[in-house]
């Protein structure tokens, strides 16, 4: 039997030979296996963007194993975890990380903690799991060499920790979101769902009033970056159907001073909200 795919998503970055080491791993253990590197980018430590992007990537990932790894905890008492879903299983550290893209594709059946040292790489440190525990736990997993209870002990109450992310909430008359995530782009994601704004009688094509702290830009709703002049900025619908501020041809995060966790109000904008779609009004 073909060994599973392993979607593999890390902070560890590309500049040192990590990555690598995980790949040479698996390697060594399935010389088969099909490794996706899904990102090893995000920021150091970010257990909540990289858990948002996995939540935004799952449903369009092979079924098999997913390995994450971002785990600012490493070599504290949080724990290794394996998840059996009906999807298929998912490794990494218990800290929130797993649990949006867990719940995404059922939730879990079984979990149990890493701990059989028969499974584990020995080695004189405590700070590379991902090496270590990780990336021998979703190996064997793939191969089918173990079943998930030949990791470790079950966790009895079947629970682990969730990641908590906030939800948007009317406020006045408009509502109060959050900065999800920032792309590579400068494309800035926010909680608002597209329906939050037709609540508010806002639609695409109209002018969306968005302030960041005490300054308000006024925005075109438009469809795609194309239907806006260059260098204008814009609110749409994501990839992940959410709605996002951007700019066309420039990072719309430096031009807002937008980073994640910073809280953004979309409401209707005073004096009316209709405006042609390629920017006959300024954006700010």
């Amino acid at each position: 039997m073909a060994a599973a795919p392993i979607s593999f998503l890390s902070d560890f970055g590309r500049a040192d030979e990590f990555v690598g080491v995980v790949h040479g791993v698996i390697a060594r253990i399935v010389p088969g296996a099909r490794v996706i590197d899904v990102g090893h980018d995000f920021a150091r430590g970010d257990v909540r963007g990289a858990a948002l992007a996995l939540l935004r990537s799952i449903q369009y990932l092979p079924e098999g194993v997913v390995l994450a790894v971002v785990d600012p905890g490493v070599g504290t008492t949080r724990r290794p975890i394996a998840v059996r879903t009906p999807w298929g299983h998912f490794v990494g550290p218990d800290n929130g990380l797993l649990a949006p893209a867990v719940a995404m594709v059922g939730g879990a059946d079984r979990i149990v903690a890493i701990d059989n040292a028969e499974l584990r790489i020995p080695s004189a440190g405590a700070t590379f799991d991902g090496r270590d525990v990780f990336a021998p736990a979703a190996a064997v997993l793939s191969s089918g060499e173990a079943a998930i209870d030949d990791l470790g002990t079950p966790i009895g109450d079947g629970s682990f920790v969730p990641l908590m992310v906030p939800l948007a909430e009317p406020v006045g008359d408009g509502v109060l979101g959050e900065v999800l995530w920032v792309d590579h782009f400068g494309n800035v994601s926010t909680n608002v769902a597209p329906d939050d704004l037709v609540t508010l009688g806002l639609g695409p094509g109209d002018d969306v009033a968005v302030a960041v702290g005490a300054t308000e830009h006024r925005l075109v709703w438009a469809a795609a970056y194309g239907d806006v002049d260059p260098g204008r900025l814009l609110v749409h619908v994501d990839s992940s159907g959410q709605m996002a501020v951007a700019a066309r041809g420039d990072r719309a995060d430096e031009r807002l001073a937008l980073s994640p966790h910073v809280a953004v109000t979309f409401r209707r904008p005073r004096g009316g909200n209709r405006l042609t779609v390629q920017g006959v009004k300024p954006d700010v």
